[in-house]
């Protein structure tokens, strides 16, 4: 029986390989053997999770094609593989990817740091600050004062709780969106809202249209929905969408999905304005894209700039813009609450299908959101995280300004992270160095498609004062060991000729 649970076509892998960008090699520096570099690559793929563990890799003479190598040179770096443990074969099933013993299985997304490595690992990974208290506490306990009536029904509220519902609805309202109570399902976060809007509107096979780069986590959740994920690049900096790329792609693919992020969006930090908005709901419109636009990071504005209006407000009939938005960031990760809000048809679909996933979010947890909506908690909760990301924010760019003075990025107005060009590093072997060193933070290309971003990293605003301080000194020490080529097969990736 094989041993392989997946696969990674050679085509696949190539290109995987080939997007590993670094800074070229200095003058009288030794270049590693071709099978090296190779086996090199490959194994960062496996320690970033983009090629999983237990896929199956190529056939040797496969992958040398793919590549324009020598089959004796893929021989070698798959037997360097086996040696490492990183790599398992047998005769008639082939060769797939393992981790060595003692080796933590790499994470394929952005999931928090383990409690137990806190106390000597600075944590850039996940873009999520603490709860802001007394907000957290109150909110429970104002919970927990209605919950008695909820507590003699069955808990189950598939749409969401009415009280939630209509608080959610007036929201929309008061920003200028006529809502009514029918329109909004309340989710287990926001990721649990794409997850049901991906399986109701795109089956197995279908293609997404989404941002490049884009959130991580959900370009993860919709490849293992079995998405076809057709990326759009950004603007450069902070300008937003590319609409003749957003056109031209709407046009010529036809997805049946776009995901977009308007509001200080996750990694770059953009903000979409309206008249980009206009266009893009146009587009979609005219292309009969569903138009899924992620709001969790709308009210973390962090200096004196003028919202644009929802994108929804530019699609009065609902028929094309589908918004998500999530407790998440604005208040905490821990309170799992999200929503969604669409027509009435496509609120009873969503609500018809969760009776085969999860039922319901938790009652206690949109008791909670309820209550602090409904006594102005939230508001106060907020302007508590505000301040605290936009310290943390400003602590953080002195702080790689200083230690890191080649490195690139621009100053969002909002959000919670920072885009950084690394002066031609490979991310990932930041990535992969960062963890040595005592810092995690995450590549480049988890935020892309097949490899891409290779020369970047994101930076959220979840550290300040003397800790910001010393996660920019980490860094700035692992960025010194890649440029080293700091032993255990760190050189910069090299080309594969034989």
């Amino acid at each position: 029986m094989a041993q392989w649970t997946s696969a990674v076509g050679s085509t696949q892998l190539a290109r995987l390989l080939t997007s590993q960008q670094a800074r070229p090699a200095g003058a009288g520096a030794r270049r590693p053997p071709a099978y090296r570099a190779l086996a090199d690559g490959i194994r960062l793929l496996v320690l970033e999770g983009r090629v999983p563990v237990a896929a199956r890799l190529p056939a040797e003479r496969e992958l040398a094609v793919a590549l324009s190598v020598s089959r004796t040179t893929v021989a070698a770096a798959y037997e360097a593989l086996r040696t490492e443990g990183f790599l398992e074969s047998r005769r008639g099933a082939g060769s797939w990817t393992a981790v060595p013993a003692g080796n933590p299985l790499p994470a394929r997304g952005l999931e928090p740091l383990p409690p137990e490595a806190v106390g000597s690992m600075i944590d850039l990974g996940c873009a999520a600050l603490p709860a802001p208290e007394p907000w957290l506490t109150r909110a429970v306990q104002g919970a927990l004062e209605e919950l008695p009536p909820y507590a003699h029904t069955h808990g189950d509220y598939p749409a969401g709780l009415p009280a939630l519902r209509a608080m959610l609805a007036e929201r929309y309202t008061a920003r200028g969106i006529p809502t009514m109570p029918e329109q909004i399902m309340v989710t287990t976060g926001a990721m649990g809202a794409i997850d049901a809007i991906c399986h109701l509107f795109a089956g197995r096979g279908e293609r997404i249209a989404v941002e490049s780069p884009s959130y991580a986590n959900i370009l993860q959740l919709m490849r293992e929905a079995g998405a076809r994920l057709v990326p759009v690049a950004m603007a450069e900096g902070l300008r937003g969408w590319d609409l003749d790329r957003w056109r031209q792609v709407l046009r010529d693919a036809a997805p049946r999905l776009a995901y977009v992020v308007a509001d200080f969006h996750n990694p770059t930090g953009a903000l979409a304005d309206e008249d980009q908005r206009r266009q893009l709901v146009d587009a979609a419109r005219s292309a009969g894209t569903v138009l899924v636009v992620d709001e969790t990071m709308s009210e973390l504005g962090l200096d004196d700039v003028e919202m644009p209006r929802p994108v929804c407000g530019f699609d009065p009939a609902g028929a094309t813009v589908i918004t998500v938005g999530s407790a998440s960031k604005a208040f905490w990760a821990g309170m799992r609450i999200g929503w969604v809000r669409a027509a009435p048809d496509v609120i009873r679909s969503l609500v018809a299908a969760r009776a085969y996933a999860d039922l319901g979010t938790p009652v206690l947890e949109q008791l909670a959101v309820n209550w602090l909506l409904s006594t102005g908690g939230w508001r106060e909760a907020v302007n508590v995280r505000r301040a605290q990301a936009r310290d943390n924010r400003d602590a953080l760019v002195a702080a790689v300004r200083r230690e890191l003075p080649g490195w690139e990025f621009e100053v969002p107005h909002g959000g919670l992270t920072l885009w950084v060009r690394t002066g031609g590093l490979s991310g990932s072997r930041l990535a992969e160095v960062g963890e040595r060193v005592g810092v995690r933070v995450p590549s480049g290309p988890r935020f892309g498609v097949d490899g891409a971003f290779e020369g970047y990293v994101r930076l959220p605003f979840t550290v300040g004062g003397a800790v910001a301080d010393e996660a920019a000194v980490r860094l700035a020490a692992a960025a010194r060991l890649v440029e080293k080529g700091a032993g255990g097969g760190m050189q910069a990736p090299q080309s594969f000729v034989a």
